[in-house]
């Protein structure tokens, strides 16, 4: 199943941009495309002092600095994955431009990479139950529950999911982020660690159902970085694949829980549309 992109992005075009008060300059629906001229169009220039600091996730400033070894755009530069979903993006100056349009900042924000910066979303279902164990039903269609964490920056719900390491792969880092973030094995002891990583195996073991690959309306997107995930469901039919999960928020959350998965809900990103597909796949309420 794939998931439809959006004509245009809206979180990406947010007024300020997040963990800062830098404000976007503002980009109306109409201008978003870069194929309308728009000669006026001043975007502001921010990179954090965290991603200019260069730690091993991000890139050099390449803008201003004359690397003798630039990265290798459109395809696997050593070990970091500069392949997007949209196929070639462009590169204005040696410098990638958002496939997606017109973001009101140039830079990369937090970021680190320049292009597409890859992530990966686990989102782990069950069919929400009554006290007697029977799946509970709305509009005659059943409901769906799946796992969600608290940003603490924001205080949305979202999916546990994070970025992909340079070297690392979607699915290890589905399993990896899981763990993290609504399982805190982080602060486990040895043995707990053990205990999880055996809940973990069992529940990724199989190859679960990509849902989407492709780019997110995040609001920490720019004109030169932008963010793009693979969306993949785990399903518990029965309930005893997530039976014995002890949901625990890990640093980076702020609370973790089931949800139920509906229309209503405000997630984080573009969020809320990866729970609209994986309710439609299953049939399943929303």
């Amino acid at each position: 199943m794939t998931l439809g992109q959006k004509t245009l992005h809206q979180k990406a075009r947010q007024p300020i941009y997040p963990k800062s008060d830098i404000q976007r300059f503002l980009v109306p629906d109409d201008k978003v495309d870069w194929a309308i001229d728009w000669p006026e169009y001043d975007p502001v220039d921010y990179t954090s002092s965290s991603v200019l600091a260069m730690p091993p996730w991000a890139d050099s400033e390449i803008r201003c600095v004359n690397l003798g070894n630039p990265p290798k755009f459109h395809t696997l530069d050593g070990n970091i994955d500069r392949v997007s979903g949209f196929g070639n993006y462009q590169l204005i100056d040696g410098i990638p431009r958002n496939p997606a349009g017109r973001t009101g900042m140039a830079g990369r924000g937090v970021l680190g990479r320049w292009g597409p910066n890859h992530a990966a979303d686990p989102v782990t279902t069950r069919w929400k139950r009554d006290s007697s164990g029977n799946v509970v039903n709305n509009n005659n269609k059943p409901v769906l529950e799946f796992v969600g964490i608290r940003r603490k920056d924001n205080g949305q719900w979202a999916l546990p999911g994070g970025m992909v390491e340079a070297g690392d792969t979607a699915t290890a880092t589905l399993k990896k982020e899981f763990g993290e973030e609504a399982l805190n094995s982080l602060e486990a002891s040895e043995a707990e660690k053990k205990e999880i990583e055996k809940m973990l195996h069992q529940l990724f073991s199989s190859a679960g159902k990509q849902i989407y690959k492709g780019y997110v309306d995040d609001p920490r997107n720019t004109d030169n970085a932008w963010m793009e995930t693979t969306v993949v469901n785990f399903h518990d039919d029965n309930g005893s694949s997530f039976s014995h999960f002890n949901l625990q928020a890990g640093d980076d959350a702020g609370d973790v829980a089931w949800l139920e998965a509906n229309h209503e809900l405000d997630l984080y990103a573009n969020h809320s549309d990866f729970i609209d597909a994986v309710a439609k796949l299953h049939h399943a309420y929303y």
